[in-house]
């Protein structure tokens, strides 16, 4: 679940310097560059997996090592570095040139970024999110302004709150079928529409109503409930019956997917507390069972249930991994993916089994407009929208 820091920005204003640096150069003395993660070292070479395979980088006495902040990837704030600081794992961009199969390098220059720094940054970014985030579902943006109004919910009820981006503020959008923060793309807040998950990163105002955005990523996703009515392992597909419009939707599961299975007790008890617990015709209520306190991650949900964005992804991270073939007919599944015009055939980014108390709760709530029921209310922890950083 957890991203890795979007560090192919912090390569990419390293590549961007090497360019220039490169450019100023005679075509037949340009340099050639290597970039990827170390996997093995030994005297006088270094192995590291690029996105074209694996490199041999040679070293000599001559090859200087540079060191780099992922918190500031700039050549000119590389300060000098030795062999013996580099480990497995580390990101490394070599320069030099390659042989004529493009499989080694003799190395002028090996710039590094150290695993325990990136690791570093990566927490640090993503306790800000925990600590200074929100998350929820657009429900109005007023383009002349930018003022960009969003529903959070709580475990019983739903607030509006009133985003205000900042002078410099960072918008991003989650590339489609994923919700790696990393893969999110530059954006602007024309591209943000009613009903769009959204986080943002900033301040919020004493009275909680009203929120200084300095970084906010959104993306348009859909629920999808049903009941699985075949499974085909072997194509990683499933086909459910949707709840919603009582048709098969075939759903395909990607090597990016994430299947996971929500503990049962675990499940009762949040849904118990989403629909007001012992308050009548709740679930709750149906079930017998009084209304518990916050406590086991009940109370730190992320997007469409939470008061600390990035909980229940974390709360995920623990939640038992499934595969197709642990499903079989007759199962309640969620599926979460991105919005599309085809109603029939959808990729998985997350898919949840164990989600039928969430699945009764819904459809046990007041009939809408229409005497309807209404499971368009359904909200599962941990579906809607993105990871954080």
């Amino acid at each position: 679940m957890r991203n890795k820091l979007a560090l192919l920005f912090s390569f990419a204003v390293l590549f961007s310097t090497f360019s220039v640096i490169s450019a100023q150069t005679p075509a037949a003395a340009k340099l050639s560059l290597a970039s990827g993660d170390v996997v093995s070292i030994d005297a006088g070479k270094i192995v590291i997996n690029t996105k074209d395979g694996a490199v041999d980088v040679m070293l000599s006495d001559k090859t200087e090592y540079k060191r780099v902040s992922p918190d500031n990837p700039s050549l000119k704030t590389a300060i000098a570095a030795a062999f013996s600081e580099i480990a497995s794992g580390d990101k490394l961009i070599v320069t030099g040139f390659f042989s004529e199969d493009k499989k080694s390098m003799p190395a002028r220059a090996v710039y590094l970024m150290t695993k325990a720094d990136i690791a570093q940054k990566q927490s640090k970014e993503s306790e800000q999110w925990k600590t200074r985030g929100i998350s929820g579902r657009v429900s109005k943006v007023d383009p002349q302004t930018s003022q960009i109004s969003i529903e959070v919910r709580g475990l019983g009820n739903t607030t509006t709150v009133v985003l205000t981006p900042k002078a410099d503020a960072k918008f991003r959008r989650y590339a489609a079928n994923s919700v790696k923060y990393s893969e999110a793309t530059g954006s602007s807040v024309s591209e943000i529409q009613p009903g769009d998950m959204l986080r943002a990163l900033g301040d919020k105002s004493a009275d909680g109503a009203s929120f200084a955005a300095e970084e906010i990523v959104a993306g348009a996703f859909q629920t999808v409930a049903g009941t699985v009515k075949a499974v085909d392992a072997a194509k990683n597909e499933i086909v459910i019956t949707d709840l919603q419009t009582k048709k098969d939707v075939t759903i395909e599961l990607g090597s990016a997917s994430l299947l996971k299975k929500f503990p049962e007790e675990m499940a009762q008890r949040m849904a118990a507390m989403q629909s007001g617990g012992m308050r009548p015709g709740g679930a709750g209520a149906a079930a017998g069972q009084q209304r518990p306190n916050s406590g086991a991650g009940g109370g730190r949900q992320g997007m469409g249930g939470g008061q600390r964005a990035g909980g229940i992804d974390d709360m995920l991270d623990r939640f038992p991994n499934i595969t197709a073939a642990d499903l079989k007919a007759g199962d309640m599944i969620a599926v979460s993916s991105s919005k599309s015009t085809t109603v029939d055939r959808i990729t998985a980014i997350k898919l949840l089994a164990g989600v039928e108390p969430f699945i009764r709760a819904a459809q046990a709530a007041p009939a809408g407009q229409g005497g309807r029921q209404r499971t368009q209310s359904l909200s599962i922890p941990g579906l809607d929208g993105g990871d954080l950083p």
